[in-house]
């Protein structure tokens, strides 16, 4: 049970956001996850033995897929770990994934060609740009799924995870208070 301004109990209208919000959130990782692991596949489909940069590639796309797993990890305890976790790997692959669809849109010719595609050219770049597209899906899901978790976790701060802290800085205000002059002895 959390506290909240008012010093009544949350409703149970936070509590149902709370439950559409996590819903939600899973729904985005579990996109995030297929649309990441399509991208390999794409990308394995113009080179099976990829290059350095189709390595890094798929690097990419994996950090993604460890990102969402650990959003649906953290979407249970939002313990400071799984949050801390899962917003910096969110980040940092939303920034990326930004960056290769912009690269693949603008130089396609010259992506394909670090990427030492076996098959055609006209081929290839279809397939590139399908890659492109789910890049830009997975950017625009990666900033929808960190606002989506910063709403998690103040759900979870109202509901009463919050309360233990809130409850201690209490106390340690008391404690503070203990040592001043009179008047504001508590």
């Amino acid at each position: 049970m959390g506290i909240s301004m008012n010093g009544h109990p949350p409703s149970s209208s936070v509590t149902q956001s709370h439950h559409h919000t996590q819903k939600v959130f899973l729904l985005c990782n579990y996109i995030l996850l297929g649309a990441a692991s399509s991208c390999i596949f794409l990308t394995l489909s113009l080179r099976l033995l990829p290059s350095v940069c189709g390595f890094l590639l798929i690097l990419l796309h994996v950090l993604t897929i460890v990102g969402s797993v650990s959003g649906c990890s953290a979407a249970s305890t939002w313990t400071s770990r799984w949050y801390s976790a899962h917003m910096v790997a969110t980040v940092l692959t939303a920034i990326f994934q930004g960056s290769v669809s912009v690269l693949i849109f603008t130089r396609t010719g010259d992506f394909l060609g670090e990427l030492k595609s076996y098959v055609r050219e006209e081929d290839g770049s279809v397939i590139l740009k399908l890659a492109g597209g789910l890049c830009i899906l997975i950017f625009c899901l990666e900033w929808v799924v960190l606002t989506l978790a910063f709403f998690l976790k103040y759900y979870a701060s109202v509901e009463g995870d919050g309360d233990i802290a809130m409850r201690s800085a209490k106390v340690q205000q008391d404690e503070d208070l203990k040592d001043w002059p009179w008047p504001f002895q508590v």
